[in-house]
């Protein structure tokens, strides 16, 4: 069964539906942000359990121990700023709680197309990836799926108490940037993956997608279409034909969890 976590301080007494942790106003997606800081979160939930909003100032987060997390980071190239800015425009008319989906549909089409340098598509640097994701599973957090795609990156988790999915993806991305970079230069990769002096390590975009699983459809959805993403951008004919996801690698990956 999946966990249902406790809803945050500040929803409290607000309706629940369906087992969900209730929404504070604002973060709905496409919400507007203006939660603070994840450290001022969790200092303020201290030992409750309640659920932590926060954000930078451009898209809201959500943090749990209780929650297995669907993330996708990308290549800091794979999608240019003029791009997102005409399909926020085009979205513009709709409600917010149809924007931010439909936002992400195109999001990921746009990535699936394989813009950028794509330097993910180098064998080295997606077993490189796989092998960080793979690296502390079940000490730091539980992994239920992954693929690596040439600019992107999708990862079904649940972090361990006393590790934030925050914390955790800044560890991914730290520890391949820095490598990343050094194969780039190497291999004389184009220089829009290279990082620019004023941004060492910015090899990968700063923010994240993030989106918890709610129950066990949305979690056997989220594993589906985590699998299949080399198959719709036609990279193979079958989600066990892509090295770099967990569909290759069902013999000998067991996710230890409760679905």
């Amino acid at each position: 069964m999946i966990k249902q976590p406790p809803p945050t301080t500040e929803a409290a007494g607000q309706e629940q539906t369906a087992g969900h942790p209730a929404v504070p106003a604002g973060a709905e997606p496409g919400g507007p942000s203006g939660y603070g800081g994840l450290k001022d979160g969790l200092k303020a939930a201290g030992d409750s359990g309640a659920l932590v909003w926060w954000d930078r100032g451009y898209q809201v987060h959500i943090e749990s121990p209780d929650l297995i997390q669907h993330v996708t980071f990308r290549l800091a190239d794979s999608l240019p700023h003029q791009v997102v800015a005409e399909m926020d425009a085009e979205l513009k008319s709709l409600p917010p709680m149809l924007r931010d989906p439909e936002k992400q549909k195109r999001l990921n089409a746009y990535l699936d197309a394989g813009h950028g340098c794509c330097i993910l598509g180098e064998p080295d640097m997606a077993k490189l990836v796989q092998d960080t994701l793979l690296h502390f599973h079940g000490q730091r957090y539980t992994l239920h799926a992954w693929c690596i795609m040439p600019n992107h990156v999708h990862v079904l988790f649940q972090p361990v108490k006393g590790h934030t999915m925050s914390s955790i993806i800044t560890s991914w991305k730290a520890f391949t940037g820095k490598r990343i970079g050094e194969f780039a230069r190497e291999r004389g990769v184009a220089t829009a993956v290279l990082p620019p002096p004023s941004a060492p390590g910015r090899v990968w975009h700063r923010e994240y997608w993030d989106r918890y699983i709610r129950d066990e459809g949305h979690y056997a959805n989220a594993v589906r279409y985590i699998h299949n993403n080399p198959v719709k951008a036609r990279l193979v004919k079958k989600p066990e034909q892509w090295p770099w996801s967990s569909a290759a690698h069902t013999a000998t990956f067991h996710p230890v969890n409760d679905i």
